[in-house]
């Protein structure tokens, strides 16, 4: 990976982008840093850093600009939404699906209409963090120390909703300029800036229990480790594929003759990225942020309710491994189309060896998707689940080692990362063609 940056570095044009992209991100982490007019929030907002619910899980991605309500406090969240939402309905509404197999132009409307979702997403999540901060008494108040009222509350409620809403488009135009102009992945690299961002965080609170002494001495060092063969998991979950073999018939097209080859239909075996992960912790941490605005001190049955969606409870576990196996398999149901996959096989003259065309080829391709993406679950849930397992194992030797970047973070770190290196070495190809034939 190293080596890969020194040489895209030696490029002048790769060395204008990498620059480039590093501005990009510079600004962003500035505008991460801004606050906002008419709201002071000095320790944050959220109190356990390691609680489950969703206003942690927003901190996270937004690189702790949530927690501070600075500027940039929705960060890409809104975006990554919209993107999401609209290639679930790409399925659903034909005019979608439509302007999907139109080719540049199509992909062009389909991404104008998820900027506009995102702008409106962008609003409503504006306007609920503000009514959550004002509840919480994070807004400034006048010189008696008495909150806005009338004309002035009405003021200060649009200049801080219009603020994160302009803040969260921004980001989105940001992500774009790093496509055009920058190494691309601009969404991407965004998050990870965001991410990474936390890492110091991560290290003092390693250090924090390394200063305890005893046995911390060992657990610290046998955390860090794990961190880093999830790492080296990850990446061999991310390069692993299956390969089914296609032989293509000889045909002729006028004087020229095509086909004739063997050839192999990749598929990757963690088909459906972190995506099973994120719909599993954004629906498993809506409970713990309900019970943040309700009192249910004096229920007995609410209060055990709530506490089964607690990392520390068996159940959690459980629903979290069942919701991550349903998720990669409703995702995989989404993207691939195996008797689209069949049907396009057969066109070009193509058959899997031993399997007949047609409907045989597509209950093929079904039975193959569908034990990866079992597979690819199965490896999902393990780096998933390491985190709070580990945490749980300690904490029951009385000796509770949290770690901070869980299974979601280090899963988009790498597939960036590894996505990343893989556009510059393609890039740089295409600069040295020459070479390659010659």
């Amino acid at each position: 990976m190293l080596k890969t940056f020194v040489n895209a570095w030696k490029v002048a044009d790769l060395r204008k982008k990498i620059i480039y992209t590093a501005f990009i991100i510079l600004v962003f982490r500035i505008g991460s840093a801004i606050p906002v007019p008419f709201v002071d929030i000095q320790g944050g907002i959220i109190s356990d850093p390691n609680a489950n619910n969703f206003m942690t899980y927003l901190s996270m991605m937004t690189g702790d600009a949530f927690n501070y309500g600075t500027l940039f406090a929705m960060s890409i969240t809104p975006y990554i939404n919209s993107s999401i939402i609209i290639q679930l309905l790409t399925v659903a509404i034909p005019y979608l699906e439509k302007l999907a197999k139109e080719g540049e132009e199509g992909r062009k409307k389909i991404a104008t209409i998820t900027r506009y979702v995102t702008v409106l997403l962008a609003l409503m999540q504006s306007t609920a963090y503000f009514f959550y901060i004002r509840s919480q008494g994070y807004l400034v108040t006048d010189a008696n120390g008495l909150k806005y009222t009338g004309f002035w509350a009405v003021f200060q409620a649009i200049t801080i909703i219009l603020c994160y809403t302009a803040g969260s488009t921004f980001i989105m135009w940001l992500g774009e300029q790093i496509n055009e102009k920058g190494i691309g992945n601009g969404i991407s690299i965004i998050l990870f800036a965001g991410i990474v961002s936390r890492m110091p965080t991560m290290l003092y609170q390693l250090y924090s229990y390394f200063d305890k002494g005893g046995v911390y001495y060992a657990l610290v060092p046998i955390a860090a480790v794990s961190l880093i063969l999830m790492v080296a998991f990850i990446v061999w979950m991310d390069n692993a594929e299956r390969r089914i073999p296609v032989q293509y018939a000889k045909r002729v097209v006028g004087r020229k003759m095509y086909g004739g080859q063997n050839t192999h239909m990749p598929i990757k075996v963690n088909m459906c990225g972190v995506l099973p992960i994120i719909f599993a912790s954004s629906i498993l941490s809506l409970p713990p942020t309900i019970n943040m605005f309700v009192d249910v001190s004096n229920s007995k049955f609410w209060t055990g309710f709530f506490s089964i969606f607690e990392q520390t409870h068996w159940a959690y576990v459980i629903m979290y491994f069942a919701l991550i196996i349903f998720f990669a398999y409703f995702y995989s149901a989404i993207q691939y189309n195996p008797i689209e996959m069949a049907n396009n096989i057969r066109k070009n003259s193509g058959a899997v060896p031993g399997i007949r065309p047609g409907k045989p080829t597509s209950d093929y391709i079904t039975k193959v998707l569908s034990r990866l993406t079992l597979v690819g679950a199965l490896l999902l849930s393990v780096v998933a689940l390491f985190p709070i397992l580990f945490s749980q194992i300690t904490a029951a030797f009385k000796h509770p080692v949290s770690l901070s970047l869980g299974g979601t973070s280090i899963i988009i770190l790498v597939g960036v990362a590894l996505e990343t290196v893989k556009q510059l070495e393609s890039q740089m190809m295409m600069r040295h063609y020459k070479g390659f034939l010659d």
